[in-house]
């Protein structure tokens, strides 16, 4: 595994793989143990730029490859990344501090969308389209944007850089990617290595690794890409989405959350419970699908609470090596004193504590909280970590309220019964996707993934990804002859 972060600790532009030029490094602690994993000499604005240059360049031959020939090339990386299923999975325990389950839950998902790019390099279709004009034709073609620039978090950085990657390749379009400085092996160098072993020719994916303290928003505000797909919180969505229109591109954003898991009064309580704990506290709730809230109807609230909060206090945290370790540590120092902070205002506020973790450095225990203010703005925003809101409710209209309370709309799920009780539920949330008698955290490759409100523009995954990655050019052609007024 060692090798991974000495080999891979650089920067990947134009099929090189070279050291930065800037004037300070970016330093990769495993964030369990404090381990330092890599030092990466951090990318400068001029190399933004080559990278930009050398997509640019590769990416007009590309467009033009047969598309059986491309898909070729996601099917020897799928076969790459099932070879390697072992290695990567020490890699993403020890740069994310994510658990075994959370390292297999993330590989999974990923092969699932490396299938579907293989597919998708096969998706674009034309039209003809009639015209009021005798003699003329109108054809309709889906051809490639040019060069996408990718953004990806820390929190599943192998999965969802490759969820813009595979799809912007396959549809013939170049790639620059920037992943999060916290995670810039598994979510930035071990993506091109994967494709430079697949045979995707030099200069179709290029990888900067970088902070914003060095470049700005010279990665967004580049002339060469058309796309910046973006995932990540809400805050710098908000700026991506600004630059881009402001010069003219697109931008497919997908943002942090504010889920709630909503128990009616005739769920299965026990199934209701698993449900819940595993959508809170899934990669130590670092998951912008994560239920945040926890919504019980008052009937079944004392119930369903014991049961709850036995299975918390059931999970163990500790090191993520160990493959009984549910919880792990979260990304960095700053993370883990925003949690205990986030704890602590809710006690000054008048919350009580079913079950209050401490922090050791970044392990953070998990904690439950009610009786929190219903005005409180922790209800609201978006908690990054494992603590737990428990908010009951009395019937289904005041918990349709309380779920669209807040400036959020990415995820949720509903238990009732009834599943057609639970569909009629579903519909009145204002997000973009719900789910019935299941968790919060879900993703598939081929089903419209994306949010609503503060949680984002646009969506991914199947078919989505020809409105994200390609555009549309209208070629008219007239076989007769035109009349024209003078």
């Amino acid at each position: 595994m060692s090798s991974y972060f000495t080999d891979l600790a650089q920067q990947y532009i134009d099929g090189e793989w070279r050291p930065g030029t800037g004037s300070w490094d970016i330093i990769d602690f495993n964030p369990y143990d404090g381990e330092k994993l890599a030092s990466i000499t951090i990318a400068t604005v001029d190399e933004v730029d080559e990278a930009y240059r050398a997509a640019a360049r590769a990416q007009h031959e590309w467009a033009a490859t047969n598309p059986y020939a491309r898909r070729a090339v996601f099917e020897k990386a799928l076969r790459v990344v099932e070879e390697r299923e072992q290695e990567i999975s020490e890699v993403i325990v020890a740069e994310l501090g994510g658990t075994r389950l959370k390292a297999a839950f993330e590989l999974h998902l990923a092969k699932e969308f490396l299938r579907e790019a293989v597919h998708l390099a096969l998706r674009p279709e034309g039209r003809i389209i009639p015209s009021p004009v005798d003699g003329k034709e109108n054809r309709v073609y889906r051809v490639p944007v040019g060069v996408v620039g990718v953004i990806s978090p820390f929190n599943f950085p192998f999965l969802l850089s490759l969820k813009s990657v595979a799809p912007a390749l396959a549809l013939g379009n170049a790639v620059v990617l920037k992943p999060h400085q916290n995670t810039p092996i598994v979510g930035g160098s071990l993506v091109a290595k994967i494709f430079e072993e697949a045979g995707l020719p030099a200069g179709l994916l290029n990888v900067v690794i970088t902070d914003i303290a060095e470049i700005g928003d010279a990665f967004i505000e580049h002339s060469v890409p058309k796309v910046i797909s973006f995932t990540g919180s809400d805050k710098v969505g908000r700026h991506v989405a600004t630059v881009c229109a402001s010069h003219f591109k697109r931008s497919v954003l997908e943002l942090g959350g504010n889920s709630a898991l909503v128990v009616l009064d005739d769920a299965d309580l026990d199934y209701a419970v698993d449900a819940a704990v595993f959508s809170r506290f899934v990669h130590q709730g670092q998951v912008c699908m994560a239920a945040n809230r926890v919504l019980v109807d008052r009937t079944v609230a004392d119930a369903f609470t014991e049961k709850f909060v036995a299975k918390v206090k059931s999970l163990k945290v500790g090191d993520p090596r160990d493959p009984e370790t549910v919880i792990g540590p979260v990304i960095n120092s700053s993370q883990a004193e925003a949690l205990t902070g986030t704890v602590a205002q809710a006690l000054a506020e008048g919350a009580t504590a079913l079950v209050h973790g401490t922090a050791t450095d970044n392990l953070v225990e998990p904690s439950v909280l009610t009786d929190l203010p219903s005005d409180s703005a922790l209800l609201r925003q978006e908690v990054f970590g494992p603590v737990v809101f428990l908010v009951p409710f009395d019937g289904e209209e005041e918990a349709v309220r309380l779920v669209n309370d807040t400036p959020y709309g990415l995820s949720g799920a509903v238990h009732t019964a009834d599943v057609e009780r639970g569909v009629a539920f579903a519909k009145r949330i204002d997000s973009g996707m719900f789910h019935v008698n299941d968790g919060t955290v879900h993703d598939e490759p081929i089903v419209p993934f994306g949010g609503e409100k503060h949680s984002g523009l646009g969506r991914l995954n199947g078919e989505t990804m020809l409105d994200a990655f390609t555009t549309m050019k209208w070629i008219s052609v007239q076989h007769g002859r035109s009349g024209f007024p003078f």
